[in-house]
């Protein structure tokens, strides 16, 4: 059994903003693998705190999970969903957006630090572990002044242009995960 968490905030003001882009990432995912892997619809569920999908890559079982605890306390709801199926870290894929990484851009790492970013923070304080998967996606721009101040920009949306490099990202990532999966 995989589980594969996007971290991001719950509210429809935070939707299409750089800071939710690990929800739109497994959204994405379950798009493309709702009607080939069978996987159910969304659903709240409040013993996890987070929305939570199940299904079927191949033989993999399959959880899709977005955590409604907010960003900085997304730890809370991984724990409880891992606990609760018995996952082992090594079968987490977390989906993240990383503001050191250029947009359009993305890196697969296992066993690293949370580099600043309190939602991958809160997963490794949650598990005391740090041997998970994580999809660190490019939301940075090359001219690092238009950036302004970190809070203010991940919670901005994208341009035009940044959506259409994102498209093919996830288009990417979606391939390498179900190579990594399978």
């Amino acid at each position: 059994m995989k589980l594969l968490v996007g971290l991001g905030n719950p509210e429809k003001k935070y939707d299409g903003t750089r800071h939710n882009i690990g929800f739109a990432l497994v959204d994405f995912i379950y798009s493309e693998w709702l009607k080939k892997e069978n996987f159910d619809d969304w659903g709240n569920n409040k013993k996890f705190n987070a929305e939570l999908t199940t299904g079927t890559l191949g033989k993999e079982k399959i959880i899709l999970a977005k955590p409604l605890t907010y960003m900085n306390n997304s730890g809370q709801a991984v724990q409880a969903i891992m606990q609760f199926f018995k996952i082992q870290p090594k079968d987490l894929y977390v989906f993240h957006d990383e503001l050191d990484l250029l947009c359009g851009t993305y890196k697969i790492q296992t066993g690293r630090s949370c580099a600043g970013h309190n939602g991958v923070a809160s997963i490794i304080n949650n598990l005391d572990s740090k041997d998970f998967n994580r999809i660190r996606i490019g939301i940075g721009k090359e001219d690092k002044t238009k950036q302004g101040e970190s809070a203010d920009f991940v919670l901005n949306k994208f341009s035009l242009l940044e959506k259409l490099q994102l498209k093919k990202v996830k288009e990417k990532i979606l391939e390498d995960i179900k190579k990594i999966i399978q």
